[in-house]
Protein backbone atom coordinates (compact mmCIF):
# COMPACT_ATOMS: atom_id res chain seq x y z
CA UNK A 1 0.00 0.00 0.00
CA UNK A 2 1.14 3.62 -0.75
CA UNK A 3 1.66 6.09 1.92
CA UNK A 4 -0.26 8.92 1.03
CA UNK A 5 1.34 11.32 3.60
CA UNK A 6 4.83 10.78 1.45
CA UNK A 7 3.46 11.00 -1.56
CA UNK A 8 4.70 13.97 -2.88
CA UNK A 9 7.53 14.59 -0.84
CA UNK A 10 9.83 11.43 -0.68
CA UNK A 11 11.22 9.65 -3.75
CA UNK A 12 9.18 6.84 -5.07
CA UNK A 13 10.93 4.26 -3.66
CA UNK A 14 9.93 5.55 -0.34
CA UNK A 15 6.51 5.81 -1.04
CA UNK A 16 5.44 1.72 -1.15
CA UNK A 17 4.40 -0.09 -3.35
CA UNK A 18 2.93 0.26 -6.79
CA UNK A 19 -0.50 -1.40 -6.82
CA UNK A 20 -0.44 -4.40 -8.92
CA UNK A 21 2.91 -4.56 -9.99
CA UNK A 22 5.14 -7.74 -8.53
CA UNK A 23 7.02 -7.21 -5.42
CA UNK A 24 10.59 -8.28 -7.67
CA UNK A 25 9.75 -5.37 -10.11
CA UNK A 26 8.73 -2.66 -7.64
CA UNK A 27 12.24 -1.23 -8.09
CA UNK A 28 13.14 -1.19 -11.42
CA UNK A 29 8.55 0.30 -11.62
CA UNK A 30 10.34 3.19 -8.59
CA UNK A 31 13.42 3.68 -10.57
CA UNK A 32 11.07 4.38 -13.54
CA UNK A 33 8.81 6.17 -12.04
CA UNK A 34 11.54 8.41 -10.36
CA UNK A 35 13.10 9.06 -13.70
CA UNK A 36 9.79 10.12 -14.83
CA UNK A 37 9.56 12.71 -12.35
CA UNK A 38 13.34 14.35 -12.82
CA UNK A 39 13.20 14.59 -16.20
CA UNK A 40 10.25 16.37 -16.27
CA UNK A 41 11.99 18.68 -13.45
CA UNK A 42 15.36 18.91 -15.23
CA UNK A 43 13.51 19.99 -18.73
CA UNK A 44 10.75 22.29 -17.76
CA UNK A 45 11.57 26.06 -18.95
CA UNK A 46 15.38 23.79 -20.42
CA UNK A 47 16.12 26.27 -22.85
CA UNK A 48 15.60 24.87 -26.62
CA UNK A 49 18.21 26.33 -28.44
CA UNK A 50 20.95 24.18 -25.79
CA UNK A 51 18.81 20.82 -26.36
CA UNK A 52 21.05 19.21 -28.73
CA UNK A 53 24.49 21.43 -27.70
CA UNK A 54 26.97 18.73 -26.20
CA UNK A 55 29.44 19.50 -23.51
CA UNK A 56 33.04 18.51 -23.48
CA UNK A 57 32.45 16.07 -26.41
CA UNK A 58 29.35 14.11 -24.12
CA UNK A 59 25.84 13.53 -24.98
CA UNK A 60 23.40 16.20 -25.44
CA UNK A 61 20.30 16.69 -23.40
CA UNK A 62 18.56 15.71 -26.29
CA UNK A 63 20.45 12.65 -26.94
CA UNK A 64 19.95 11.20 -23.41
CA UNK A 65 15.85 11.68 -23.30
CA UNK A 66 15.81 10.43 -26.61
CA UNK A 67 18.08 7.24 -25.69
CA UNK A 68 16.50 6.55 -22.71
CA UNK A 69 12.75 6.24 -24.53
CA UNK A 70 14.23 4.36 -26.71
CA UNK A 71 16.19 1.81 -24.29
CA UNK A 72 12.83 1.17 -22.24
CA UNK A 73 10.95 0.60 -25.42
CA UNK A 74 13.88 -2.22 -26.64
CA UNK A 75 13.95 -3.63 -23.22
CA UNK A 76 10.42 -4.28 -23.31
CA UNK A 77 10.50 -5.80 -26.49
CA UNK A 78 13.51 -8.27 -26.15
CA UNK A 79 12.02 -8.92 -22.74
CA UNK A 80 8.05 -9.87 -24.31
CA UNK A 81 10.78 -12.70 -26.20
CA UNK A 82 9.83 -10.01 -29.28
CA UNK A 83 12.51 -9.26 -32.08
CA UNK A 84 12.87 -5.25 -32.64
CA UNK A 85 10.93 -3.98 -35.90
CA UNK A 86 12.38 -1.97 -38.57
CA UNK A 87 10.97 1.24 -37.01
CA UNK A 88 12.91 0.55 -33.93
CA UNK A 89 15.80 -0.24 -35.75
CA UNK A 90 15.44 3.42 -37.29
CA UNK A 91 14.68 5.26 -34.00
CA UNK A 92 18.00 3.67 -32.09
CA UNK A 93 20.08 4.60 -35.59
CA UNK A 94 18.71 8.05 -35.55
CA UNK A 95 19.27 8.45 -31.52
CA UNK A 96 21.39 11.29 -31.13
CA UNK A 97 21.00 12.88 -34.18
CA UNK A 98 19.80 16.39 -33.85
CA UNK A 99 16.13 16.73 -34.47
CA UNK A 100 15.79 20.94 -34.74
CA UNK A 101 11.64 20.34 -34.59
CA UNK A 102 10.99 18.36 -31.75
CA UNK A 103 10.75 20.30 -28.44
CA UNK A 104 11.91 19.06 -25.04
CA UNK A 105 8.49 18.89 -24.03
CA UNK A 106 7.87 16.62 -26.87
CA UNK A 107 11.00 14.66 -25.69
CA UNK A 108 9.74 14.07 -22.39
CA UNK A 109 6.23 13.15 -23.25
CA UNK A 110 7.54 10.45 -25.26
CA UNK A 111 9.54 8.86 -22.51
CA UNK A 112 6.55 9.89 -19.83
CA UNK A 113 4.07 7.46 -22.49
CA UNK A 114 7.32 4.45 -22.57
CA UNK A 115 7.06 4.41 -18.83
CA UNK A 116 3.50 3.93 -18.61
CA UNK A 117 3.61 1.27 -21.14
CA UNK A 118 6.48 -0.28 -18.82
CA UNK A 119 4.57 -0.02 -15.81
CA UNK A 120 1.39 -1.33 -17.56
CA UNK A 121 3.75 -4.30 -18.61
CA UNK A 122 4.83 -5.10 -14.95
CA UNK A 123 1.41 -5.36 -13.93
CA UNK A 124 0.54 -8.05 -16.85
CA UNK A 125 3.47 -10.69 -16.11
CA UNK A 126 3.48 -12.75 -12.78
CA UNK A 127 6.95 -13.81 -11.25
CA UNK A 128 7.52 -16.53 -12.45
CA UNK A 129 8.55 -15.28 -15.79
CA UNK A 130 10.57 -13.01 -15.08
CA UNK A 131 12.98 -16.42 -14.69
CA UNK A 132 12.76 -17.06 -17.96
CA UNK A 133 15.28 -16.50 -20.52
CA UNK A 134 15.61 -14.16 -22.95
CA UNK A 135 18.24 -12.80 -25.83
CA UNK A 136 19.43 -9.47 -26.45
CA UNK A 137 20.21 -7.99 -30.26
CA UNK A 138 21.37 -9.62 -32.96
CA UNK A 139 24.06 -11.46 -31.55
CA UNK A 140 21.17 -13.17 -28.93
CA UNK A 141 23.34 -11.91 -26.25
CA UNK A 142 21.67 -14.16 -22.77
CA UNK A 143 19.95 -12.13 -20.13
CA UNK A 144 15.83 -13.15 -18.18
CA UNK A 145 13.14 -11.18 -18.38
CA UNK A 146 13.76 -9.82 -14.96
CA UNK A 147 17.40 -8.69 -15.92
CA UNK A 148 16.14 -7.14 -19.03
CA UNK A 149 13.46 -5.02 -17.25
CA UNK A 150 16.10 -3.92 -14.44
CA UNK A 151 18.62 -2.88 -17.13
CA UNK A 152 16.36 -0.51 -18.17
CA UNK A 153 15.25 1.01 -15.09
CA UNK A 154 18.93 1.00 -14.00
CA UNK A 155 19.53 2.27 -17.68
CA UNK A 156 17.14 5.17 -17.12
CA UNK A 157 18.75 6.35 -14.22
CA UNK A 158 21.88 6.76 -15.11
CA UNK A 159 21.21 8.76 -18.16
CA UNK A 160 19.44 11.13 -15.88
CA UNK A 161 21.82 11.37 -13.92
CA UNK A 162 24.59 12.75 -17.07
CA UNK A 163 21.42 14.32 -18.15
CA UNK A 164 21.18 16.59 -14.67
CA UNK A 165 24.54 17.32 -15.06
CA UNK A 166 24.82 18.55 -18.64
CA UNK A 167 21.73 20.51 -18.28
CA UNK A 168 23.00 22.58 -15.43
CA UNK A 169 26.36 23.54 -17.10
CA UNK A 170 24.60 24.60 -20.15
CA UNK A 171 22.14 26.89 -18.25
CA UNK A 172 24.47 28.15 -16.04
CA UNK A 173 27.24 29.10 -19.12
CA UNK A 174 24.10 30.69 -20.94
CA UNK A 175 23.26 32.88 -17.74
CA UNK A 176 26.89 33.67 -17.72
CA UNK A 177 26.65 34.90 -21.23
CA UNK A 178 23.88 37.08 -20.73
Amino acid sequence: MENSENKDTEEYWLRGPVEGVPMLLQPATHALLQSNAELRKYLKDFPEELLWKELEGRASVGFHTQHITGVLDRMMTYAAGKALSEEQFEYLKNEGEPDYEVTANELYENFKKQVEQAIAYFKSISENTLKEERTVGRKKLPSTVLGLLFHAAEHSQRHIGQLLVTSTVLKARQEMIK
